[in-house]
């Protein structure tokens, strides 16, 4: 069996540089044997942001490729905070916001941009936990995903 940092090489993605806090909050937290991520946006490997909104500047497909960016994004904050993504035993709660017109209703797809990178990363069994997909009016900055996550540590 593939550890995590294993089957992230082999999907021949880039992680950009973990996100700094933009307000008065830690972008992760230990505690006990759970990991708490705050709510990431769509850092690109150059540092900025994917902006838009889907159904407005955006379609179902890049906005689905964006939720995939902001867990590229998260997967940065776990490593230079913990050092190794195999220190994640599973996923167990993902809540991802997507910025979309009134009319969008497929929130659920845009987020498995975000799930099914988590799903390659630790696995159909570990990588996949529960998960909520909501619509928002805005997001800070305009950008189209907003994704916080729980994670068990080994």
């Amino acid at each position: 069996m593939s550890s995590a940092e294993e089957n992230f090489a082999e999907s021949g993605l880039i992680l950009p540089p973990p996100p700094k806090p933009l307000g008065v909050y830690k972008p992760c937290l230990v505690d006990g044997k759970y990991l708490y991520l705050s709510g990431h946006g769509t850092v690109q490997e150059d540092g900025t942001l994917i902006i838009g909104r889907i159904g407005e500047d955006m379609d179902i497909e890049a906005g689905k490729l964006a939720a995939r960016q902001v867990g590229l994004a998260m997967l940065a904050t776990i490593k230079a905070n913990l050092g190794s993504l195999n220190r994640v035993k599973r996923v167990i709660k993902v809540l991802g916001m997507v910025n979309a017109t009134s009319d969008f209703e497929r929130h659920p797809y845009v987020i498995n941009g975000c799930s099914e990178l988590f799903a390659v990363v630790w696995g159909q069994e570990n990588g996949v936990g529960v998960r909520s997909a909501v619509g928002m009016a805005t997001l800070p900055d305009n950008i189209p995903v907003e994704i916080e996550a729980v994670f068990e540590l080994k």
